[in-house]
């Protein structure tokens, strides 16, 4: 039959992870967001949620109610607060996995907070983009039932590798990775912008394709800006919390909060072409 699964956080990920799993044969799934209390925010949710044949509910409580897994798909700066608010509901025998893009720090306080309570909580770090891959995304597990989860989502097409029995590992390396891919990220989209804007990216473009063969510059450069334009906001608090990660080991964060500023000033602009 599968498991019995919730899903708190109803956004890209949420959407893609609840059609696919249930298209995969997975019996039930109850979603929840916080904007299906939002009057002017609602609808479409729910009639995302009706057509994928999920059932929404009408709180994260109400949705993890007789879950096997609950998985945890808000925000990087909310995941602690959702791990919190399930210590208060969750029973023992059921899973918090957090797919959240949270510091380590952050992911070993959610683990206390829920496994306090007395249930289980398993951090995923998510190590690529979902939108292609969307089901098969690579994710790191982390705790002591990493590979109960797996064993239970992987037949249903996830792509769930557990790394660690304790949490913060995985995130740590889905961090330090994402420290350079988003920094490369809004390095490549100001080179562009300027670049352009002084009518020399041809020239700046080909001779860093020498300096590094096989890169495509000019391609990164729309790509890239696409994905800032796209992903910046939620991009910009993942690097926030890897700022806090690179604080929390006594290192300067200062570079990693600039990729973050670079990541939401990106967000709210328009490809450069």
């Amino acid at each position: 039959m599968g498991p019995r699964l919730a899903i708190i956080g109803y956004g890209e990920v949420g959407t893609l992870f609840a059609g696919d799993l249930l298209a995969k044969g997975v019996p039930a799934i109850s979603v929840y967001d916080i904007k299906f209390g939002q009057p002017d925010r609602a609808a479409p949710l729910l009639e995302r949620a009706r057509a994928a044949g999920a059932r929404a509910a009408a709180s994260a409580a109400e949705a993890a109610e007789g879950a096997d897994i609950v998985i945890s798909a808000v925000t990087a700066d909310q995941a602690l607060a959702v791990a919190q608010e399930a210590s208060g509901y969750l029973k023992p025998g059921q899973i918090l996995f957090d797919i959240n893009s949270a510091a380590p720090h952050t992911k070993v306080a959610a683990g206390k907070a829920v496994e306090g309570a007395g249930a289980d909580y398993v951090e995923g770090a998510v190590m690529a983009p979902v939108s292609a891959p969307r089901l098969a995304v690579p994710i790191l597990g982390g705790g002591a039932r990493a590979q109960a989860v797996a064993d239970a989502l992987v037949p249903f097409g996830m792509n769930i590798r557990p790394v660690s029995l304790t949490h913060g590992r995985a995130s740590a390396m889905k961090l330090c990775r994402s420290i350079m891919v988003k920094g490369i990220e809004a390095l490549i989209v100001d080179c562009a912008r300027a670049a352009r804007a002084f009518d020399v990216a041809d020239e700046v473009f080909g001779s860093l394709d020498a300096s590094f063969p096989g890169m495509d510059f000019a391609k990164l450069a729309d790509t890239m800006a696409e994905r800032v334009a796209t992903h910046g906001i939620r991009r910009a608090a993942e690097m926030r919390e890897a700022a806090d990660m690179v604080a929390d080991l006594g290192f300067a964060p200062d570079l990693v909060r600039a990729v973050a500023e670079a990541q939401q000033r990106g967000a709210k602009a328009k490809p450069a072409h």
